[in-house]
């Protein structure tokens, strides 16, 4: 593709403008990592090691299962587990076997699950041995196409003097009941032959994934991937990212065959932490430490702040309001996290203050990245270094990837470089369309310049020296008397206030204005703080229409499972106490 030259200034030395030899099957990372580095340690659980060669072994294993039970290719199998070790083996098993992997937000209730298994077709699931994952699984089959459902338990996962008391002591998760039929996943990894079929793929076109997205806007759907959209968006990373990997040596991508340690703090059922811990990691031939619940731990974080210390964490990908647990931490400070070199943001627009304090604590560099489901999910990134890192923005187009900013209405016309509007995607990372929905796919892409764009629903800028700039989403704008006011632009401003450990803000009916600004505040822990005492601070730090007419103080904002604060819940919310009002 042709070079933008509003990028060049900036553009990372050593960083190729564009990327080759993604036209692969996905499996290609687990065997190429297996080949070079069998007795590598992929998986760390508990203490609990298994090397890239046993992992590429029960993948093998699985995908000979799937193909005993009448998995062909194309069909859809669902994966219904948290962080377990078993995950990537049961990811790669479903691709050898030439199936299509739906990934499933394990904290989904039974109907939830179904709705999605239904519209996947979905003929099999793998879920976990659970009291309440199992419970939910067991009944989101039922008038499903589901033929096999596997239990996944994780004692021979663990350590075995941890796996024995754990099991005495009852503290190894379990169902309380099995429905008849279904299978354990130690049993049918037993039985099965590490001999995945031959299946041929067509890395462009063959579907790798079917990813849900937009349940926080409507209703879900699925954004179907293809194996090269997910090995582009991992190589396209790779060639992006550069590391210290001592103090004052010349920055380098990822040292590969175990120098690096990835946290698996995010979950895998998203793309973000698919691709950038599980893929980048198992790619890279680096450990990843498996996190099922990185609120476990009492003050919660604490778990995950240990692992980190214990196996020397390199490389953590995290949604901002992870890295803002982290700080307001009230035990960090106990805590060695100097192994950490780079901490990738993305899902969420990260407050500069944040990041800050985030960095003053820890010593670790964050470099903020976009994307979405639907781009697998890459499609622009920070430099990787402080000088050329531009807070506030999300960087330049990734390798291989082009950006426009184009007219809200239409999607068609490219803006003026600095003016705000929809941002419009096009690479080799771009899905296929969204399953089964072809007037939704007519909503979203657009041919400019004879090239396929994706439009984001996301608004922003590109701005003097090449960096993206997002502004909102579309659907969160807030008018206030004909004026534009931006969510992020005020809770970014907020974050600034020294009390406030998580802002959100929404726009509610006004009789003079049509919208107000109203603003939801979690406080730092130990803080206390007044409506008025806010609303002050900010008269002094925005403009009048920007300013929130009202706050309100919550122990706890809505998040999704990958941090992204609920807008629309707090939305709705105060939308119900308008009608009831009236």
């Amino acid at each position: 593709m042709a070079f933008k030259p509003w990028a060049a200034p900036k553009w990372p030395k050593d960083v190729p403008h564009d990327i080759t030899g993604y036209e692969k099957p996905l499996t290609n990372f687990l065997d190429d990592s297996a080949r070079d580095y069998p007795n590598q340690v992929f998986t760390i659980f508990n203490g609990g090691m298994r090397t890239f060669a046993q992992v590429k072994d029960t993948a093998d294993r699985v995908a000979d299962f799937l193909v005993s039970q009448g998995i062909q290719k194309g069909d859809r199998v669902a994966i219904f587990l948290p962080n377990l070790p078993h995950y990537p083996p049961i990811f790669f098993g479903i691709l050898k076997a030439g199936a299509v992997c739906v990934t499933c937000n394990p904290l989904y209730k039974s109907d939830e699950l179904n709705f999605q298994l239904k519209d996947a077709g979905a003929k099999a699931v793998f879920v976990m041995d659970h009291p309440e994952f199992y419970a939910t699984a067991a009944k989101a089959v039922q008038g499903t196409d589901i033929e096999t459902v596997v239990i996944c338990g994780v004692k021979s996962y663990l350590p075995k003097l941890t796996g024995f008391l754990g099991g005495l002591l009852g503290k190894i998760p379990k169902a309380d009941r099995h429905e008849p039929g279904h299978l354990f996943f130690d049993d049918v990894v037993a039985k099965a032959k590490p001999e995945p079929p031959a299946v041929e793929i067509n890395p462009t076109e063959d579907l790798a994934l079917i990813i849900y997205t937009g349940g926080t806007t409507g209703a879900p759907k699925g954004a179907a991937l293809t194996h090269a959209n997910f090995v582009f968006d991992v190589m396209s990373t790779e060639a992006w990212v550069r590391f210290e990997h001592e103090p004052g040596a010349k920055p380098e991508s990822y040292r590969r065959g175990g120098f690096h340690t990835f946290l698996g703090v995010l979950p895998w059922y998203h793309s973000f932490g698919l691709t950038m811990v599980l893929l980048t990691a198992c790619s890279t031939g680096s450990r990843l430490i498996c996190i099922p619940d990185p609120r476990a731990g009492n003050p919660p974080f604490t778990d995950v702040l240990e692992a980190i210390q214990k196996y020397k964490a390199t490389v953590m990908a995290a949604v901002p309001t992870i890295f803002v647990a982290f700080t307001n931490h009230p035990l960090l400070d106990k805590y060695d996290l100097s192994s950490i070199m780079g901490c990738g943001s993305g899902g969420a627009p990260l407050p500069p203050e944040v990041a800050r304090q985030f960095e003053a604590k820890t010593g670790a560099v964050i470099f903020e990245g976009y994307g979405l489901s639907e781009t697998a999910p890459n499609a622009s990134v920070n430099p990787t270094n402080t000088e050329d890192r531009k807070f506030g923005s999300v960087g330049f187009p990734i390798p291989g990837t082009d950006i426009k900013i184009v007219d809200k209405e239409n999607g068609l016309e490219e803006l003026p470089q600095g003016e705000d509007g929809e941002i419009a995607i096009c690479g080799p990372q771009v899905m296929t369309g969204y399953w089964n929905r072809p007037e939704e796919n007519e909503a979203v892409f657009r041919e400019i310049d004879g090239r396929r764009f994706f439009l984001s629903g996301d608004i922003g800028h590109i701005d003097e020296e090449g960096y993206v700039i997002i502004t909102d989403r579309k659907k969160d704008l807030i008018l206030v008397g004909g004026f534009n006011v931006y969510p992020a632009d005020v809770e970014e401003m907020l974050y600034e206030h020294p009390k406030v450990a998580m802002a959100a803000v929404v726009g509610v009916p006004d009789p003079k204005s049509g919208e107000s600004v109203k603003a939801f505040i979690q406080l730092k822990q130990g803080e206390t703080a007044t409506e008025q005492e806010i609303l002050d601070w900010c008269k002094e730090k925005m403009a009048g229409y920007k300013r929130p007419k009202s706050v309100e103080f919550r122990d706890e904002l809505p998040v999704t499972v990958v941090g992204k604060i609920l807008r629309r819940v707090l939305r709705d919310e105060e939308l119900e106490k308008t009608q009831l009002d009236t």
